[in-house]
């Protein structure tokens, strides 16, 4: 993407609760503002980011909220 035309830029991967699979990635955009993207699966809960992104980026995320995501039924 192209962060000149006001696009987002993939600056981290959430990773699952496995600690290897990607589930999401942290964007930012040419505001500023940071936001999450899932895969297809849609969200699920996280354990970390890689690479690690600041304190006010997770609280921005809501990082906190993003590791208590409830597992679905069908995994």
């Amino acid at each position: 993407m192209n962060d000149d035309n006001g696009e987002g830029v993939a600056i981290a991967n959430l990773i699952g609760t496995d600690g290897n699979s990607i589930v999401g990635w942290v964007y930012r955009w040419s505001t500023g503002a940071h936001a999450v993207m899932w895969d297809v699966h849609g969200p699920q809960p996280v354990s970390e980011t890689r690479p690690d992104i600041s304190d006010e980026q997770k609280q921005e995320i809501d990082f906190d909220a993003l590791t208590r995501i409830a597992r679905s039924d069908n995994e």
